[in-house]
Formats: C-alpha cells, structure tokens, sequence
C-alpha cells in the first residue's frame, strides 16, 4: 500500500512539473502537438493509477492542446507524428469538432481520410456504420500510437453487435498498451461483455487483473459493481475461494464494502448461504477496520428467510444502534418487526365451526347425515382457505424484506 502511495505521488509531482516546465512554451505557441499528447497520457494514465488530483491537469492540457491544434499552422502536419496527435485527441476525450475543423482544411493530404471518415461516424454515434472499416484500419495503425486508441473505438462500436470480435479488439488493446488508461477500459469494457455472455471464468480472469492493476481508479465503482455481479450470478461456477483471494487485496474498508453487497445482492437472489457468508466475511473485514458489526445485520437478514427465524429475530434485536448507519438501523428495526410478524401464533380453524356430535347424528336420518357432512366439507375448506390465507401473508412479509433490501441498494 504505502509503496503504491509512494508512486502515485511520485507520478502527481512529475505531472505537476511537466506542465509547470510547459507553461512558458504554450504561451509561446511553440510547443509541438505529439509533445502535448504525450503529456495528455502521461495524467490520464496516472489518474487511473489513483492519483485523482490529476483531472484538473488533465482538463487544462485538453482545452491547451484544443487550442494549440486550432492556431497551428498546416506545416504541423508534415510531421506524421502530429497528425497522430489529433486523431489520439479526438479519442481520448478532447473536442471532436476539431478534428473535423482540420480535417475540411487539409489541402495536402496529410490526414487519412478514412480513419478522419470512421472516427467522424463514431463521435457522431453512428459507428455501426463504420463496422465494415474497423477490422482494416485497426490493422494497419496497429504498430502506430494510433492502433490501442482505434482498437478501444472498434470494441466499443462492436460490442453490443457481435460480442466475441469486441473481446478481440479489446484484447488488442490490452496488449498494445499494458498499464495504461487505455487497458484499464478495455478491462472494464470487456467485463461487461463476457458478463452479458454469461462466461464467469473468463470474467474472473478479467477481475483478477483489473483488482491487481486499477483498484484506486476513478472508473473502479463500475468494475466493482460488475463484479459483485459476477460473485452472485456466477456463484457455483468456481469455488468461492477464487474470488475472495482478489478481494483479500483490497483495502479492509472496500473490503467490507464489497462484502456487504455481495450479501445484498445474494439475498435478493435469494442465495442465503451466499448471503451468510458474505455478511460474516464483512464482519470481519469491519472489525479489521475498526468497523465491524453491520455484516451481521444481513446475516441475520439471511435466516429471517429461512427455517432460523427465531435465532434471526433474536440476533437482530442484539445488533447495537452504533455499528449501523441510520438505513440500516431502519432495515433492521424492520426486519426484527416482520420476524415478529412470522413467528406470530396463526389461528388455522375458523370460529364457530358448529360440527355435530356423534349423539346429535342420527344415522337413521339419512338427510341429516349428508347435511352433516355438507357441513364438514364446507369447514375443512373453510380451513384451507386460512392456511392458503396465512402462507400468503407471510409471503407477503418475505417480500417486504426484499423490498426493503431493494430500496437499500439503490441509495
């Protein structure tokens, strides 16, 4: 941890330098745009590294070099290395009308018309149209700087239309550019995919190497949120222990965190094992952390489901109020009511039955028998109808525990 620290730092106070050391060259309208760009990935890339202080300079290099690609004169693009630099711009989130400014205003030639044509579509939103083009340009700008930032383009454009060739683009990617701001999408993008495709070992591929690369970048909550998905959907696809080795890298507070979502999203699944064993292992990630006790509200949580609802009921009016936030202090007071609820003596046999006795029957009168038997007919499903009514209400307060675990997710 404190050698990650260490370099994050390190990173933040090289990036600072280099854009203090380049202040008097933009100024001077003298600075190359290739030299630009490069200091453009050197912040993105450290942003994603954890160093978050860094968006500021990564909002002034972009609006800089805006400007800088704009006033410069045409004999720039001479140098490929410059006409590069605009197509990475375009890609990396700077202004998209500026490509298109150049590109109407390139009389020689230097820019590629059909890359400046797909990425036109592509920012535009209309990259499908562009799909038949991908697969030769991406090959041909493969040993340029350009190729990781059009093999991103590509799997973007293709994932949602033919998953398997995104997966390959975005391998493309990982491959061209390791460490970089480039990967760490790739890897969030390719995880949504191979999630979609229900393939959770190549999923939990993807995890490891994300928790091992980006866990401090700012895009980390949607890698996260995928991956509490993958643990719950793909439960019983590989051995817990797979997964709980990668979160054992995390700190212990996004540990817990983590811990106390898979038991969320596990109960309302329906997993209670899952759910049981989430909750203990956020317990003790808290208490490592100094903030333990919350997990074992949704353990209890777990049980109110099942045939434990007396221990459940009883563990949850134990939680004390200081180990929950006020959400879960109203989860559990709500719980520990329906447990109440369910474990209620019910009444099964409706009042005032009036059934005949034996010596009130007169087996000589043979339409007072069947009437008597009318009657009983007419009970016994009269005590059907309580216990279908009964099940149904506890039913019933079942789903309110998962409507109040719905309403916890969301906030």
């Amino acid at each position: 941890m404190r050698s990650r620290n260490r370099q994050v730092r390190l990173r933040s106070i090289l990036a600072g330098a280099m854009l203090a050391g380049a202040g008097p060259a933009l100024a001077a309208d003298d600075l190359e745009p290739y030299k630009m760009i490069r200091s453009l990935q050197f912040i993105q890339d450290s942003i994603v590294m954890g160093d978050h202080s860094a968006n500021e300079m990564q909002r002034f290099l972009l609006k800089t070099l805006d400007q800088r690609l704009r006033t410069i004169g045409p004999e720039a693009f001479k140098d490929t290395r410059n006409v590069d630099a605009v197509f990475m711009f375009a890609m990396s989130g700077g202004n998209p009308q500026t490509l298109e400014y150049l590109a109407s205003r390139d009389i020689e030639g230097d820019f590629d018309n059909r890359l400046t044509r797909v990425l036109r579509r592509y920012l535009q939103g209309q990259g499908v149209s562009a799909l038949p083009s991908f697969d030769e340009l991406v090959k041909e700008y493969s040993a340029t700087d350009v190729g990781p930032y059009l093999a991103l383009v590509a799997g973007n454009t293709t994932a949602g239309i033919e998953p398997q060739r995104a997966l390959g683009y975005f391998d493309q990617v990982r491959l061209l550019a390791p460490g970089t701001n480039l990967e760490e999408a790739a890897l969030r993008r390719s995880l949504t995919v191979t999630l979609h495709l229900s393939d959770f070992h190549r999923s939990l591929d993807l995890s490891g190497k994300y928790v091992r690369r980006f866990l401090y970048s700012p895009y980390a909550s949607q890698f996260v949120d995928m991956f509490v998905q993958l643990v719950v959907d793909g439960e019983g696809s590989f051995e817990r222990g797979e997964w709980t080795d990668l979160v054992s890298l995390m700190d212990d507070a996004r540990a817990k965190e983590f811990y106390l979502r898979v038991a969320r999203r596990a109960l309302l699944a329906g997993k209670q094992d899952l759910a049981s064993d989430a909750a203990a292992r956020a317990d003790g990630a808290g208490a490592a952390a100094g903030d333990g006790g919350v997990g074992q509200l949704y353990g209890d949580l777990a049980n109110v489901s099942t045939g434990k609802v007396s221990d459940a009921a009883e563990k949850l009016s134990q939680i004390p109020d200081d180990v929950l936030s006020d959400r879960d202090r109203k989860l559990r007071d709500a719980a520990r009511d329906i447990a109440g609820q369910i474990l209620m003596p019910a009444s099964l046999e409706p009042a005032g039955t009036g059934l005949p006795s034996a010596s009130e029957t007169n087996t000589k009168d043979a339409p007072a028998a069947a009437s008597g038997m009318q009657a009983t007919e007419a009970q016994a499903g009269e005590t059907d109808g309580a216990f279908k009514s009964y099940m149904d209400e506890n039913r019933l307060k079942l789903q309110q525990i998962d409507d109040l675990l719905k309403g916890g997710a969301k906030k």
